[in-house]
């Protein structure tokens, strides 16, 4: 973190602590950020606070994945495929064409396999219908066409594939764009910041006390509205508000792989250009998902009720996930691969007697004793539509604000090819996949990559010789995308960590090169604050006497 950095973050915090906000957004992930997002497009005076990094949990661990949700198909919810799908695709062409981009995925049935070719033909048959055909119509492939879509598809028993359409993303780097966004907009947002207890006036509930977890600075937010949009820690935060509130939410765990093939002898592997949608026998579907020039496979589904923080991918895990992809990769492929990232995250779920398989993935916003508006589950695609669903929950409490509902561009939307034309006239320098990776990454914010390298060309150089992140990015992540440690850097900001060259060696160089440029990223406050909701009870006591 640079010193003018540094300086912004102290200004950030000086601003929160002055004045009385609209909103107080308690969350820094997708969720959180699209309603400070909403909030503020809808002039409204908005400040967000996250106690560790923006998407830096639940949000940076899902499958990578915009879609219509073709496991809703098969449990009959049409209304809700049909609303994915209009998100899906608003997000595609219009909102983040830069970021989300669309991928064919293939359905391989096999003799014996949980469905048959008349079913699924059906399926991919009405899935497209609800997305008004936009990406062609799904249809049955041969197993012969399959295979030059995915040249690793097992072909054993293999009877044909169904072919639909979906889209895909880098969901930090999306979570990244609406934090840009709202920001843009006028809300105030600060990532390490911690809430330790709420502000509670008349009976009502009139902001938090917030400690910076960088360097221990403790101080108050007043806002008139406080969402809490904090994911697995939604049930933690109700209770600073009422420590007798009962649960309302289960976690579900789901793990990933990412592994990277190893070329055969005689030459460079064909490309995948189709992603697998596994079907299992229990139900769930399993992935196989070219991403980041890795291929990106799972997800697992288990009830969790351990601490959220310290949810992982475990050996078990990663053993489960490569036997449910040997269902429909060749096991001669699959021998050959290299995990290099493994990771997990935690679905949200509202609390059910069924099993966490077959709980639908729905928002449930509710209000509490003081008028603390919780928000608990939903899904990345839709993460628009949920922000402003929390935003109409809190317009009456601001006196009936006018919500603008408009769909609006991210920030940086391009075309990525548009992008990285220009940036080859500007760098010419710059190898063809630095090109595309700053392009498909940033969009036109590309160009401000392009500032750092003119005027300092030697930032043009990779982090890993094996990547294509360069250390232009590490300085604009540390200027203008919030980052604070090298966490963030190298997993949030860049997808270094997430190709596996995330080495001790890289970690050790980005590690001085934040402590060169005046701070250590691992403060002693990180060590003291890693508990992120304190005792309940103790901290509205501490508030109310505070208030009074």
């Amino acid at each position: 973190m640079t010193r003018a950095a540094q300086v912004r973050r102290q200004l950030t915090r000086t601003t929160l602590q002055h004045g009385i906000f609209d909103v107080l957004v308690v969350g820094g992930g997708i969720i959180g950020l699209s309603t400070a997002w909403h909030a503020a497009r809808s002039g409204l005076r908005v400040a967000l606070v996250e106690a560790g990094d923006f998407a830096g949990a639940t949000s940076s661990a899902s499958t990578k994945l915009v879609h219509g949700g073709l496991r809703y198909l098969a449990m009959g919810d049409l209304r809700l495929v049909y609303e994915n799908h209009t998100e899906r695709r608003a997000l595609g062409d219009e909102l983040a064409p830069h970021l989300v981009r669309p991928l064919p995925f293939l359905v391989p049935l096999y003799e014996g396999g949980p469905y048959g070719r008349v079913r699924v033909g059906a399926g991919m048959l009405v899935y497209s219908a609800l997305s008004k055909f936009d990406d062609g119509p799904g249809k049955l492939l041969s197993a012969r066409r399959a295979a030059q879509m995915v040249p690793a598809l097992r072909l054993d028993g293999l009877r044909g594939c169904g072919l639909y359409y979906d889209h895909q993303m880098n969901d930090a780097r999306v979570a990244l764009m609406v934090a840009h966004a709202a920001s843009e907009c006028g809300a105030v947002l600060a990532n390490y910041s911690a809430v330790t207890g709420f502000l509670v006036e008349n009976g009502r509930m009139s902001g938090a006390c917030v400690v910076d977890r960088l360097d221990g600075t403790e101080y108050a937010v007043a806002a008139r509205a406080v969402v809490n949009a904090t994911g697995p820690w939604v049930d933690h935060v109700r209770r600073l508000e009422d420590p007798d509130a009962a649960p309302s939410v289960q976690l579900s765990k789901g793990a990933h792989l990412v592994v990277r093939l190893h070329a055969p002898a005689d030459g460079e592997a064909p490309p995948w250009r189709a992603a697998l949608t596994v079907p299992l026998a229990d139900g769930r579907v399993s992935f196989a998902i070219p991403w980041e020039d890795q291929l990106l496979l799972g997800t697992t589904d288990e009830p969790y009720d351990g601490d959220p923080a310290a949810v992982q991918c475990t050996d078990a895990d990663e053993a489960r996930i490569l036997s449910e992809a040997g269902q429909a990769i060749d096991p001669a492929w699959l021998a050959k691969v290299e995990v290099r990232y493994r990771f997990a995250g935690l679905r949200v779920l509202p609390r059910s007697e069924q099993d966490t398989q077959h709980i639908r993935r729905e928002t449930v916003i509710s209000r509490g004793r003081y008028g603390l508006v919780s928000v608990a589950g939903g899904k990345w695609t839709t993460f628009r539509r949920i922000g402003l669903d929390v935003l109409r929950q809190i317009a009456e409490t601001l006196g009936g604000t006018a919500i603008d509902d408009h769909r609006m561009m991210l920030p940086g939307a391009a075309h990525p090819d548009a992008v990285a034309r220009i940036l080859r006239a500007a760098h010419p320098e710059l190898p063809a996949d630095v090109v595309a990776h700053l392009a498909g990454h940033y969009g036109t914010y590309a160009h401000e990559i392009s500032r750092i390298l003119t005027a300092d060309p030697r930032l043009a150089e990779r982090i890993h010789p094996d990547g294509p992140d360069i250390w232009a990015q590490v300085a604009y992540a540390v200027t203008d995308e919030w980052a604070c440690t090298v966490d963030d850097i190298l997993r949030r900001r860049t997808t270094v960590e997430v190709r596996g060259l995330a080495t001790p060696e890289v970690h050790a160089e980005v590690e001085r090169w934040l402590q060169r440029t005046g701070v250590n990223p691992m403060s002693r406050w990180l060590a003291r604050w890693t508990r992120p909701w304190p005792s309940g009870r103790k901290a509205v006591r501490s508030a109310v006497r505070r208030v009074s």
